[in-house]
């Protein structure tokens, strides 16, 4: 499943440095620090590169 908006790209893509151990679990705050735990390495990667052309900034409560 691919990212609904810019702001999930970017958070899955901050979970996804820090699983790999490129970025410290501390720095990480607010969604991308829950996306650490609770998603796999595979899942973060496919949040990650999704493109953000044409996303919005925040998805919609939908």
């Amino acid at each position: 499943m691919p990212a609904r908006s810019a702001a999930q790209q970017k958070a899955a893509g901050a979970a996804l440095s820090a699983k790999r151990g490129d970025t410290p679990r501390s720095r990480l705050k607010g969604a991308s620090s829950e996306m650490v735990e609770s998603m796999s390495e595979s899942q973060l990667e496919e949040f990650a590169h999704t493109p953000r052309k044409g996303k919005p900034e925040h998805a919609s409560g939908d």
